[in-house]
């Protein structure tokens, strides 16, 4: 019997055959999403208010004239919070081929205004009149039509639909030679977040309503499995309370498909807005139980900088969110760090639990005082940073970089409070290498490799794979040493009977926050440096995490002896070499 990965190929082939039958010649192949991306969305909207329709028709026509808003009637006809009021459906479009379009685009218009919304973010209509003039817009509907029971969400439900989103716009991604996958992340990964979300407090949240929050959210697919993880039958925790799902996306095509999937699931309007979530947060007064996102990284932030900056020569940004600090304008994932630990809720017995994917850079870039050491600042001695999980290479569509599951509470266990856990899952002990690659996704995490590393943020234990550390043992001290200038006879110069500092011999040095800084300066400076002094000034603070210090593997060096034996070995082989030549 398939899995369901391979069941979910079936179909994302199944629809990519459709676009290539249909739209071949009228359109490149890169271009199919403009068509069948909407498509696709209106045919399971369409196929789930087909039972309905004539209900919804009849209160239409009984209620239209006699009631200011009747929006609601229509919603509680349809048992969603959209509808359709025009007299078709994909299937009686089919009557009347001659008006195809006009009818089409009286169908499109009977949509309630939440739907209108996820089309015009498609600019759907832009393609209604190519379709026409080509001539394939009746077959195009015909196709559709025909497939309505294989993409109906009674069918296809909404988790492996987003699948077969993703997966389509990796295809198409890639024959526009465009980075594949950037809005999303491979299912293993969220579900290795979600297990780390969850499972430590899947007692407290069994029956407890709760809110799930994902300020990237692209096409949905983290809130998706997130709520699937808490209700679905499957799941350890099963939980019988209301899972309200919210999110925000930047990019107006996955928004539109976020969109769809959460009112196909039921929820209500505006649980995802459209726009930055940067510079205009969209739930701007709203605290969420669990927030878990991949944030765009080494992507520019200047847009946003621009719309909330005050303006003037220096740039100040006065948004609560970021005072702590900003980092480099080329690279803003640490400023979603930010917005996040502003939606925690600090009046609940469980607070706020944060599942986030970030690169390297975030660990360690910056010097102290910089943004980017700011924040991690910040994190850290608030006692927010839980775990950090150092994921296998090769996992994403997009990037086969290094990436890293920042785990972030406010609400540590006892047991924790005060420390950090990192846990390095790169040894192929936590992962298979794929048998075929997916863009630049060579690595899967299976279902074992992800009870491996789970049960190691479980267990918070030492292992070769896990290290515990105190907040402190990432912080540092950073003084300025100083050296004195000589004059033309080798004295130094002095001022005031004081020596006068080189500039040009000045020096930082990065002293543990639990070491005594004038005890390492008298150990690590002073013998090779017997001049120098402490410059006069407040010591800055900064934060950095070396994974590669703390999980770095000593190989030791060859034996002279082996060393020997291949250069004799060596010598031997140039000597016949040369022999062979002379007697040529």
């Amino acid at each position: 019997m398939p899995n369901q990965n391979q069941s979910n190929s079936v179909i994302t082939n199944f629809i990519w055959q459709v676009a290539d039958d249909i739209l071949r010649d009228i359109y490149v192949k890169g271009k199919y999403r403009d068509v069948i991306l909407p498509m696709t969305v209106i045919t399971r909207i369409d196929s789930e208010l087909e039972e309905t329709k004539e209900k919804t028709l009849s209160e239409y026509k009984k209620f239209k004239d006699k009631i200011t808003n009747i929006e609601p009637v229509l919603q509680r006809a349809t048992g969603y919070s959209f509808y359709n009021i025009s007299d078709f459906t994909l299937k009686t479009l089919l009557k009347d081929p001659e008006n195809i379009k006009a009818n089409f685009k009286q169908y499109l218009h009977g949509f309630s205004s939440n739907i209108q919304d996820i089309l015009q973010k498609f600019k759907f209509e832009n393609q209604i009149q190519t379709l026409e003039e080509s001539d394939i817009l009746f077959a195009l509907i015909q196709k559709f039509s025909d497939a309505s029971n294989k993409l109906s969400p009674k069918k296809l439900n909404n988790h492996d639909m987003g699948y077969v989103f993703e997966e389509l716009i990796r295809k198409f991604n890639e024959e526009n030679n465009e980075e594949a996958g950037e809005h999303f992340t491979p299912r293993e990964v969220i579900q290795l977040m979600t297990n780390i979300l969850f499972l430590p407090v899947q007692k407290e949240i069994k029956n407890k309503p709760l809110s799930i929050y994902d300020p990237c959210a692209g096409s949905g697919g983290m809130l998706s499995i997130a709520k699937d993880f808490i209700k679905s039958d499957e799941s350890v925790i099963q939980s019988t309370a209301d899972i309200f799902t919210f999110g925000q996306e930047l990019q107006a095509e996955t928004y539109a498909l976020c969109k769809a999937d959460m009112l196909l699931k039921g929820e209500t309007d505006n649980k995802v807005v459209f726009g930055s979530t940067l510079s205009n947060d969209g739930f701007p007064t709203e605290k969420f139980d669990f927030i878990l996102t991949n944030p765009p990284y080494g992507k520019s932030w200047k847009t946003d900088q621009a719309k909330l900056s005050t303006g003037g020569k220096k740039v100040e940004i006065l948004d609560s969110r970021f005072t702590v600090g900003t980092p480099r304008i080329n690279d803003g994932q640490l400023l979603f760090s930010l917005h996040m630990i502003s939606k925690m809720k600090h009046d609940t017995p469980l607070g706020t639990r944060i599942a986030s994917v970030h690169n390297g850079s975030a660990l360690f870039t910056g010097d102290a005082g910089s943004g980017e050491s700011s924040i991690r600042k910040h994190i850290i001695e608030n006692d927010y940073l839980e775990a950090i999980v150092a994921l296998p290479k090769d996992l994403f569509y997009n990037t086969g970089i290094g990436t890293y599951i920042w785990v972030m509470t406010n609400h540590k266990p006892k047991h924790k409070k005060g420390k950090i856990q990192l846990i390095n899952a790169t040894s192929d002990k936590f992962y298979s290498k794929m048998t075929k690659s997916l863009g630049k996704k060579r690595s899967e995490l299976k279902s074992n490799h992800i009870d491996k590393i789970y049960e190691l943020f479980d267990s918070f234990e030492e292992t070769e794979f896990s290290k515990i550390f105190d907040n402190e043992d990432f912080g540092y001290s950073q003084i300025i040493i100083e050296r004195p200038q000589k004059d033309e006879n080798g004295e130094i110069v002095l001022k005031k009977d004081k020596p006068v500092a080189d500039s040009s011999l000045r020096d930082k040095e990065n002293i543990p926050l639990k070491e005594d800084i004038q005890e390492y300066f008298e150990r690590e400076v002073l013998p090779f440096a017997p001049d120098a002094w402490i410059k006069k000034a407040e010591p800055k603070i900064g934060y950095e995490i070396n994974f590669n210090k703390h999980f770095y593997e000593y190989t030791p060096p060859r034996s002279l002896e082996d060393i020997k034996k291949d250069i004799l070995a060596l010598e031997n082989e140039t000597e016949n070499v040369l022999e062979e030549i002379i007697n040529d």
